[in-house]
């Protein structure tokens, strides 16, 4: 090769070349080989990492929606219940079945979040169902007739629809 008017042979080439580099290196060329030794992320990488989060977002937020709807309507069974048990101390008591508003006179009784209620009690039975209007899904009451309700042919059992 030859560097000027000045021939080099191959031995002093090597040595040259090598301090060519080292030089280019020291003047901010490292951006013409890759990345270098500088810190970061491209756009590339951060664009693919928020396409990742989106689509595991997609799938978490139905499954969310639909875990509350499930503890909403487990809040509706549970009010079901605690007036089951409520008229069974109630009858106990006064030897009838209650209403909704002597239940609520007699134990100071209130119901879970959104949830209303409806009793139908005669002397021999009842017939209670608790509903919440904000679950989003298609079973939204749930029901129980006990004794002489009429809803059900199945006594005690709590059916959900």
């Amino acid at each position: 090769m030859q560097i000027g008017a000045k021939r080099l042979s191959k031995a002093q080439l090597r040595p040259f070349l090598i301090t060519q580099f080292q030089d280019l290196g020291e003047r901010g060329g490292e951006h013409m080989r890759g990345k270098g030794n500088r810190a970061g992320f491209t756009l590339i990488e951060l664009l693919i990492v928020v396409v990742i989060v989106g689509i595991l977002a997609t799938i978490a937020i139905p499954k969310f929606a639909a875990t509350k709807d499930k503890s909403k309507l487990a809040s509706v069974r549970s009010d079901l219940r605690n007036v089951m048990t409520a008229q069974e101390a109630y009858w106990a008591d006064f030897a009838t079945f209650a209403t909704l508003a002597q239940l609520q006179s007699a134990t100071n009784y209130t119901f879970s979040g959104a949830n209303t209620a409806a009793i139908s009690a005669t002397a021999t039975g009842y017939t209670a169902t608790i509903t919440n209007s904000s679950i989003a899904s298609a079973i939204t009451k749930c029901t129980v007739q006990v004794a002489g309700g009429s809803v059900s042919t199945t006594d005690g059992v709590i059916i959900c629809s």
